[in-house]
């Protein structure tokens, strides 16, 4: 049995045979596939399991404001957020001049005034 799988919102992956199985994990027996080879015992008798992920897509960003789309969108690689914003496709009332950038860093919240108009500039 072969399947690729996407990691939900809430950490878990749906597995035939096995449901809801925690996708989210950063320790060395989950990226082997130690939880799934326990829980696949069941239906055979010595499983393989291996893991390979191939992409990441857990950090996320939330739009608000003068914008077509809001709601979280995803982050992806090597993209900042003043590359991502745009997709969420600005509308006709949007002033890209003053701009925030609300993030949680050390348990702190921070407020980042930006100017898209400026963005590579700013903090990514």
């Amino acid at each position: 049995m072969s399947v690729m799988l996407p990691v939900r919102p809430d950490g878990k992956i749906s597995m035939p045979l096995l449901d809801d199985v925690a996708g989210r994990r950063h320790d060395a027996h989950a990226a082997r596939g130690l939880p799934i080879r326990e829980k696949l015992k069941k239906y055979i008798a010595d499983p393989r399991v291996t893991v390979v992920v191939t992409a990441m897509n857990s950090q996320r960003i939330y739009v608000l404001g003068e914008v077509v789309h809001t709601g979280a969108m995803p982050l992806l690689p090597n993209m900042t957020v003043c590359k991502r914003y745009p997709s969420a496709g600005f509308t006709q009332f949007a002033n890209l001049k003053p701009f925030y950038l609300l993030r949680v860093q050390d348990g702190k919240r921070r407020n980042c005034h930006l100017n898209y108009t400026r963005c590579d500039q700013g903090p990514r």
